[in-house]
């Protein structure tokens, strides 16, 4: 019962944000979420889209990751992009796994098989979690891996949201796995915690791999050699109505697949974040630079 309450409520939202599309309707909807990185993506599929077919798009974001995957379903939203890891642990639940490809087959094949959704080959870059130190602690103890920084941990301050200090596949495991312990855990929001890695009130922060602000703070971010954290790897994401109506479709998104390594992605979301650019206007100098629109 509660489950079915939830979907009505989710579908509602959909409803409300689709709302007014009793005129002409658009060839194709694209979906972004609700971050940086999503708007700078959602605006390289629109603009993809728009240069290389004759599609009329419209482009809806500012998406929670439930709500945009409840409108793929339902057909309000024909295709987005979305992390491998959201969809195999966070949609599909599953746990079983953390290699890159295994994670992407399994995903793949259950969105088709359940959903009549079709996931793409990967993008290139993966937006998972990472643990990051300033650049003169990492000098100082020769840190490049998370085995590396266990060995020195027990006299560090971690800083991390509350989530990630809490959560199974976390900090809790992550020090089982490792046999990492810190001297001090503290629970702080992201601007919070990147002031205070830079004041040394903290030495070892969560990042994301494609984070901007990694660059504007002069981050290390160090390999996580046992592979702890699942692999999120951008894909775009279709409905199978949409790939077969338009069939150039999934040919036009593929110019995208293998392109967007973790350091490209990382600079595109400094842009915005830091220097205030427009995600349209990065999105587009990023596929003018590459030769993919004109």
């Amino acid at each position: 019962m509660m489950k079915k309450l939830r979907l009505l409520l989710t579908l509602s939202v959909i409803c409300g944000i689709f709302a007014g599309c009793s005129g002409k309707e658009p060839d194709i909807v694209v979906g972004a979420k609700d971050f940086t990185e999503q708007h700078i993506l959602g605006h390289m599929l629109v603009l993809l889209i728009e240069a290389n077919t004759n599609l009329k798009v419209s482009y809806r974001s500012d998406l929670s990751s439930d709500v945009i995957f409840a409108g793929i379903r339902t057909g309000v939203v024909d295709l987005y992009v979305d992390y491998t890891g959201t969809v195999y642990s966070g949609h599909l639940k599953y746990s079983d796994s953390t290699d890159p490809e295994e994670v992407h087959k399994v995903a793949a094949r259950e969105l088709k098989d359940k959903f009549n959704l079709r996931m793409l080959d990967p993008l290139g870059f993966n937006n998972t979690f990472y643990l990051a130190v300033r650049t003169d602690t990492a000098a100082e103890h020769g840190l490049r891996t998370f085995s590396d920084l266990a060995k020195v941990s027990s006299g560090f301050i971690f800083g991390g949201s509350a989530e990630i200090l809490a959560r199974f596949d976390g900090i809790p495991n992550l020090k089982r796995v490792y046999d990492m312990s810190f001297k001090e855990e503290r629970a702080m929001d992201g601007a919070a915690r990147y002031i205070a890695i830079t004041n040394d009130e903290i030495q070892v922060t969560e990042v994301f791999s494609t984070d901007g602000f990694i660059l504007e703070y002069a981050l290390v971010v160090l390999e996580d050699n046992k592979s702890f954290f699942p692999p999120y790897q951008g894909v775009v994401v279709i409905t199978d109505d949409a790939a077969e109506k338009y069939p150039e479709l999934p040919a036009v998104l593929g110019k995208l697949t293998g392109i967007l390594t973790d350091d490209i992605m990382r600079d595109l979301n400094y842009r915005v974040d830091m220097l205030n650019e427009s995600p349209g206007t990065v999105a587009e100098k990023f596929l003018r630079s590459r030769n993919l629109i004109r």
